[in-house]
């Protein structure tokens, strides 16, 4: 298990959700790469030094420091739309591979490289800014259909990380609530909810989600 690349976003127009710029445009880099807790969402910060977001409402924060999705995940999209996908085309930081990105569990930890450890807080819900930065009507419902979200990550333990760092699973959580399962229950599957709530890691808005939903 491994980082093929890792990706930072140059800002662009965002006409798709009437904002000034988005930073889907994820691009990989050489070198190192600083990775640090960002604090609060509604700033802009995300966990990798030199990137940000601009959807501040919805994005960021330390619950959405890292977004990281598989390769593996990638070349059965590009089967699947018939078009190349390079690493970062997804918005994500992190492009991994041999590693089981959506089946990790809520509150899962990595250690990336010598210094970094990461924790898997919730997936990540497809919007119309990554429709129309793949220029594919349809995208959020295919996409959300899959079920093959990939995971927004917390930082527990700062420092570098870069291409070819190896990824250890250092910690997994008592229970079966795996990132699909979580995106399953936050968009197509309402009924399973109320089994988020064993996920201690999951972010606070979410587990206040699925107890309303329990006590319907």
């Amino acid at each position: 298990m491994q980082l093929l690349s890792v990706n930072v976003g140059r800002p662009r127009p965002n006409p798709w959700k009437g904002l000034s710029a988005t930073g889907i445009d994820k691009r990989p880099v050489d070198g190192p790469v600083a990775v640090a807790a960002p604090g609060p969402k509604g700033t802009g910060t995300v966990g990798l030094v030199g990137d940000r977001v601009y959807d501040v409402q919805h994005h960021g924060g330390c619950d959405q420091a890292v977004y990281a999705y598989a390769r593996e995940d990638l070349d059965r999209w590009e089967a699947e739309l018939g078009k190349p996908l390079a690493n970062g085309v997804f918005g994500e930081n992190l492009s991994t591979v041999g590693l089981d990105v959506n089946g990790a569990l809520i509150g899962e930890r990595w250690r990336i490289g010598p210094d970094v450890v990461l924790e898997v807080s919730c997936p990540r819900i497809p919007c119309a800014t990554f429709q129309g930065w793949l220029e594919r009507d349809g995208w959020i419902k295919r996409f959300t259909q899959a079920a093959l979200p990939g995971a927004y990550l917390r930082v527990v333990e700062p420092g570098d990380i870069r291409a070819a760092d190896p990824v250890r699973i250092v910690y997994r959580p008592d229970h079966d609530v795996t990132v699909a399962l979580a995106f399953r229950a936050m968009t197509q599957e309402p009924e399973l909810l109320p089994r988020l709530l064993v996920a201690d890691a999951l972010p606070e808005e979410d587990k206040e989600r699925a107890r309303r939903r329990t006590t319907a």
